[in-house]
């Protein structure tokens, strides 16, 4: 690849760390799994060059990445959504509290009667 035509960057450049700790997360766990060609990846923690790991191995590392993100992200959507589900809910409540105060409030107006008239107890 020609200089300058590096195209595996992240979008965000602050998530460059949170990104290597996730490939070494997910590499490790593949690591210790049982096919014996993802035991290379070891190499790669010990010397930094990955020249030995097959390309299939990295495709692994990278297919686990992203189903993770994904993961997190439909959680991050689910969670969201839950908070406005919440919150729709605690307003609706609310708007039916203030209705039934108010229908309480009009309620007690009308049993009270404006024009009776109350007649204190003559004292003898």
């Amino acid at each position: 690849m020609a200089f300058g035509q590096k195209s595996n960057r992240a979008l965000v450049p602050q998530a460059r760390q949170a990104l290597e700790q996730l490939k070494n997360e997910v590499s490790s766990e593949i690591a210790s799994g049982p096919d014996p060609q993802a035991q290379a990846l070891q190499s790669w923690y010990q010397s930094g060059y990955g020249g030995e790991v097959p390309s299939r191995v990295w495709g692994a590392v990278g297919g686990n990445m992203v189903r993770r993100m994904i993961a997190a992200a439909e959680q991050s959507l689910i969670q969201g959504a839950a908070q406005q589900a919440q919150t729709a809910f605690r307003t609706a409540l609310g708007q039916a509290a203030q209705g039934t105060q108010q229908a309480q409030q009009f309620q007690q107006q009308l049993s009270t009667n404006p024009f009776q008239v109350h007649i204190p107890h003559e004292q003898q």
